[in-house]
């Protein structure tokens, strides 16, 4: 790609990423989702092994994915339903521990929602899997068989659509939460049993008039995370 061609402002497109938690129902085109989606696929990876598969949901199907969850969430043990990998630590410690509370006050916050009222916090949680609204659902998936640096590779393709999406002026919340039901998605989904679900994630048109859409999370700055030495 000659000099000419680069893109004018990859920085504003990552600066600008953001979990969107409300969207509005304006669909996305077929070609914009194919041109994310293609881009992300330039993605580096280990050896070129390129591991990610992805399946993009909409209408009737991410529909049924929704209503699948939910009936599990209301009608099984939460003991039924737990992740195949381990996301988040079994105990938190700091700086992540505040960081953790910190962020997740704010956005109760936003929305009126005392710590104590488990019944509203419950309710916000299962807006996960209606999507947060959003048209576009993707769920990402790689072979169980790989290794750990796989999950490197993973999410290098994950922010790849995070980034492309918001050079097409879209919004997205990246939803490790999808992976607590993996066995209701494999029902639904045409997933192979060598398949293990990394993430899912919400795409579409932020509704920027929503209260949940007014967190900005804090972020380090450069000095915190980065040693420059000579």
């Amino acid at each position: 790609m000659s000099v000419e061609n680069l893109p004018g402002d990859v920085h504003s497109a990552l600066t600008s990423r953001r979990s969107i938690r409300r969207y509005l129902p304006t669909d996305v085109p077929q070609e914009t989702l194919a041109r994310i989606l293609t881009g992300a696929g330039y993605a580096p990876s280990g050896h070129n092994s390129q591991p990610w598969k992805v399946y993009v949901l909409r209408g009737a199907t991410k529909q049924r994915v929704t209503d699948g969850i939910l009936k599990a969430v209301a009608t099984e043990p939460e003991a039924a339903h737990q992740p195949e990998y381990d996301y988040y630590p079994t105990e938190w410690f700091d700086p992540y521990l505040t960081r953790r509370r910190r962020v997740g006050h704010s956005l109760y916050s936003l929305l009126g929602i005392e710590r104590s009222d488990k019944a509203a916090r419950d309710r916000q949680m299962a807006e996960n899997f209606s999507f947060f609204g959003a048209p576009v659902g993707i769920f990402v998936t790689f072979d169980r068989r790989l290794a750990t640096g796989t999950f490197m590779d993973i999410g290098m393709f994950l922010q790849s659509i995070f980034v492309g999406a918001r050079g097409e002026g879209l919004d997205t919340c990246g939803q490790a939460v999808f992976t607590w039901y993996h066995k209701v998605i494999r029902d639904i989904l045409p997933m192979q049993d060598e398949e293990l679900l990394a993430c899912g994630l919400s795409m579409g048109y932020a509704d920027l008039a929503a209260p949940e859409n007014q967190l900005f999370a804090e972020k380090l700055d450069l000095s915190e995370y980065c040693v420059f030495l000579d």
